[in-house]
């Protein structure tokens, strides 16, 4: 863009092409001067001494010098002003004649032979021009010979000129030369002033015509008429400047209506975002209730998954056949996986309610790792694959952190590489980073053989229900909720997860963890000591396996010859010396039976103990091995404590025995009071307890209670919290203000505690509290809690199940439940059913008044009096139900929101009571 205005571009366009122009005439003028005045008086000068040579021709002639003189003087006198000196030389070059001696005369002569010269010659000697011209021999009269007429030159004539003359001339032309370029030069810039004066005042007036139109005025001043083309401009801007008026009306018209419309819409917009508060409010209501009805629903689909895969595993302790073993490994894989999902959705929703904190305790590392692979183990045994555990042996054991979260990140993350993995391996590596003297940063790796992620989907892994495929939930299961909820887990450990796959190359996944180191260390009670420098022979196929063993060897100050494969054990084998121990890894399938018997039968006269480590749990198959020559066998991966007894065992004076003390706990000598208004409660802890105490007393209310307390000394109370005349809270406070028991520990008694309610209690003056059912075992732990007499440390021997059918079938009816929650007594059992029974028509009665009503105090009343009934007499379904009512009406929900589960309780209610008729009448007898 020129920087020029048009003012001064007219200047510089008028001014130039003169300035160029009078240049380029004035100096070829001036040259053509300087040039023609140097020739006009060369011509002057050539004029004057030819026609001087043929005067002094007869005079030199003659010999008058006189007249030479005279002649020579004359010519000088007339041609003064362009003539310095005039001399003539005779032919041997000698200065007859001059009509002015100077200094530089001696330099005049001519320089060539006299007599040649015939023509004249023209020499330039610093600022002067020397002519020479031949002075002849004048031709005699007579003589006809035109050959000889100019033969001889007998002198010759010199005029020095001076160029001054012409000089001075030259210097005039110059000078006229710039006076006209100068005159030229005012001339043109006095008309490009007057031509750039014609443009720049219109177009200043239309400039500031625009400006007025940017300024919106309608008025811009241009009302003159202008020359030319300036004037179809002013024209133009008052065309523009008349739309623009009307433009602008019609725009504000449409600006009126766009604002009354935007006012409309204003409205609109706050009508909505009221009711989108009003519903995102609901929302987070919603979805509050969702997360809290999803955690209490988790939990309590834990409970009796938790007994069902309790109670498999029991089963499994039993003489079973074939198809028995097979229907309880249906049943444990289905509740397991079903456990896992419920576990997922209960985590999950605590993330959603941010609600998951992380405990701060001591643990063991290795002995939390160690409980994460034994119990995936079996799930890599059943595809054959090779789990295997590293744990670098400067990783510190003791650490202070979540080991629960840990261990459920480590389950994730395996058992996910064993779903996915057919054939291959699965390998755990664990090191680790000091951060200063109180944190270690440890790094877990978890990487499979499996199939593979590939990258473009490996981002939404970790998003909440998302997996790498959707085939995969159709094959493998799952709920796609395991990954996000490691990585919030991960995070929560400030630390980071990572995954580095490739479609058919397996999958690493790599995360960190902080933890605290303790100020305290546990003891090591590893039996390491008669290990040190004992001979070791390893045959271990399995590359990770028999490093990771190697070093836990050596780190327990093992001498380890290390085999990998056959060849290098059997040589191993043909040494001289025996070794102390032979410890020999395998696969152990039923297809390697014959070759681990073979290495047992190789290995056994050469060692002195000889161990296995296999992959399997079968007892049957370890029998076998055992049966076979070794010593032990212990399944994989390498759980360092028991493979460190394995081989301590032997060298050891204090092996721990392994039987067990089969005589019964002694009765402890407390009394305890029992206060519920539930017949089936009430009897049922009368029953467990009086295995356990000396004396027990019991109470129908809190009123009762109240009583007894004032009366007597008790060691232990146990209060139920909702009964009539008086409640357990109330009761409790009574008890602790004003009785003889104000020291005595109270134990709350309820069937279901919400969030919150249980420290409600401890506030309200408890000691503790009891959730229903309860069991032997947690009486025990509850008198062990709050007794001074503690009990012995004996382990009471485990009571044989007793074979006990059902009085009835119902599909509510739990009867081995029952039997659990009675401990193991049928009479009890029969005897709780009945008890619960026989209240079915009242229960009724009071549920469908109490409905009809509307009544929810009455309501809640007999729901929590039902459900503590439920709790031992093995109807899960009805006690679910009760559940939910009674935790729906502590809640203060209305009629309507409970009334689909009211409706359902009462019809389940009739079912059991119809079950029951059907075939022992109104009640059970026994």
């Amino acid at each position: 863009m020129s920087k020029l205005s048009l003012r001064d571009s007219v200047l510089v366009l008028t001014l130039i092409p003169t300035v160029l122009i009078g240049l380029v005439l004035g100096g070829y003028f001036t040259i053509n001067r300087y040039v023609e005045l140097e020739q006009i008086l060369k011509q002057q000068g050539t004029s004057l001494a030819n026609t001087l040579a043929m005067t002094v021709e007869q005079p030199l002639a003659e010999r008058d010098k006189a007249r030479l003189h005279r002649v020579i003087t004359t010519t000088h006198n007339q041609h003064g002003s362009f003539v310095n000196s005039i001399a003539l030389f005779n032919e041997d070059n000698q200065l007859l004649l001059t009509s002015n001696y100077h200094n530089d005369f001696n330099q005049l002569h001519y320089r060539g032979n006299v007599t040649e010269l015939h023509a004249t010659e023209i020499v330039q000697y610093l600022d002067r021009y020397i002519i020479f011209a031949p002075v002849k021999q004048p031709q005699q009269q007579g003589t006809s010979d035109w050959q000889n007429a100019h033969t001889r030159t007998t002198a010759v004539l010199m005029i020095e000129l001076s160029k001054d003359q012409a000089i001075i001339g030259q210097q005039q032309a110059l000078l006229f030369s710039g006076a006209i370029i100068m005159v030229a030069l005012l001339l043109s810039a006095f008309v490009s002033t007057r031509l750039s004066r014609m443009f720049s005042t219109p177009l200043s007036h239309l400039l500031l015509a625009t400006d007025k139109l940017l300024e919106g005025k309608t008025k811009i001043g241009v009302e003159q008429p202008m020359q030319g083309e300036f004037d179809l401009l002013r024209e133009g801007l008052i065309t523009i400047s008349e739309k623009m008026v009307l433009q602008r009306d019609e725009m504000q018209k449409h600006i009126d209506q766009a604002t009354s419309d935007y006012r409309e819409t204003l409205e609109q917009y706050e009508t909505q975002n009221i009711q989108l508060n009003i519903a995102k409010k609901e929302a987070q209501v919603a979805n509050r209730v969702k997360s809290d009805f999803l955690a209490k629903m988790s939990h309590e689909l834990r409970t009796p998954l938790n007994g069902v895969i309790g109670f498999t595993r029991q089963l499994y302790k039993t003489p079973l056949n074939k198809h028995q073993k097979d229907y309880l490994d249906t049943i444990e894989l289905s509740a397991n996986s079903l456990l896992t999902i419920i576990s997922d959705i209960l985590d999950f929703s605590k993330l959603e309610a941010g609600a998951m904190e992380l405990e701060s305790i001591q643990f063991q590392l290795r002995d939390a790792v160690n409980e994460v692979m034994t119990l995936l183990a079996p799930s890599a045994y059943e595809k054959q694959l090779e789990l295997s555990i590293a744990i670098n042996r400067q990783v510190p054991d003791n650490l202070v952190g979540d080991p629960t979260r840990f261990k459920q990140v480590l389950i994730n993350l395996i058992s996910n590489a064993i779903k996915f993995t057919e054939k291959g391996s699965v390998k755990v590596d664990i090191s680790h980073r000091l951060k200063g003297d109180s944190q270690t940063s440890l790094l877990i790796s978890v990487s499979d053989t499996g199939l593979g992620i590939a990258q473009e989907k490996q981002d939404t892994l970790f998003t909440p229900f998302a997996q790498a495929d959707s085939s995969i939930t159709r094959k493998f299961g799952g709920t796609g909720l395991g990954l996000i909820i490691t990585k919030h887990i991960v995070e929560a450990m400030s630390g980071r997860i990572t995954l580095n796959s490739a479609p058919g190359s397996g999958s690493c996944f790599t995360f960190n963890a902080i933890f605290n180191l303790p100020s305290r260390l546990f003891d090591d009670d590893l039996p390491t000591k008669p290990l040190e420098n004992k001979r070791v022979l390893y045959f271990e196929p399995q590359e990770h396996t028999r490093n990771a063993v190697k070093a836990q060897l050596e780190d327990w100050a093992m001498q380890v010859t290390c085999c990998k494969n056959e060849e290098t054990f059997l040589a191993a084998l043909e040494q001289e010396f025996k070794y102390d121990i032979c410890l020999i890894g395998n696969m152990a399938t039923v297809d390697d039976m014959q070759t681990v018997k073979a290495y047992i039968t190789q290995a056994r006269e050469m060692a002195d103990y000889l161990y296995l480590m296999v992959n399997t749990i079968s007892h049957n198959m370890r029998e076998s091995l055992i049966g076979s020559g070794a010593d032990a066998c212990i399944s994989k991966p390498m759980h360092h404590r028991k493979l460190c007894d394995m081989l301590a065992a032997p060298y050891r004076l204090d092996h721990p025995s392994v039987s067990i003390d089969d005589t019964d706990l002694a009765h402890l000598p407390l009394k305890v009071l029992i206060a519920d208004d539930n017949d089936a409660n009430l009897k049922l802890l009368y029953t467990l307890l009086e295995e356990q105490v000396d004396t027990i007393d019991t109470a129908h209310n809190g009123a009762q209670a109240v009583s007894l307390c004032k009366s007597q000394k008790y060691d232990l109370i146990f209060m139920d919290i909702q009964m009539p005349i008086m409640d357990g809270i109330t009761a409790c406070r009574t008890i602790k203000e004003s009785s003889l028991n104000d020291d005595t520990p109270i134990i709350a008694v309820t069937a279901h505690a919400l969030t919150g309610e249980k420290e409600q209690l401890i506030k309200d003056g408890f000691n503790g509290y009891m959730t229903k059912p309860i069991d032997e075992d947690m009486l025990r732990q509850i008198i062990c809690d709050h007794s001074p007499s503690l009990p012995p440390e004996k382990q009471k021997a485990q009571q044989p199940q007793v074979a006990s059918i059902a009085p009835f079938e119902s599909h509510l009816l739990d009867w081995e439940l029952a039997l659990q929650r009675a401990g193991n007594k049928p009479e009890l059992a029969l005897e709780m059913l009945d008890m619960l029974l026989q209240s079915v028509p009242e229960t009724l009665s009071q549920l469908s008044e109490s409905a009809q009503q509307e009544d929810t105090q009455t309501l809640l009343t007999v729901i929590h009096k039902f459900h503590g009934a439920c709790c031992y007499t093995g109807v899960p379904t009805l006690k679910n139900l009760a559940e939910t009512l009674e935790t729906a009406l502590k809640q203060s929900h209305d009629f309507d929101y409970i009334e689909p589960e009211l409706l359902e309780l009462i019809d389940e209610l009739q079912h059991l009571e119809r079950d029951s008729q059907a075939v022992s009448g109104p009640t059970l007898t026994h």
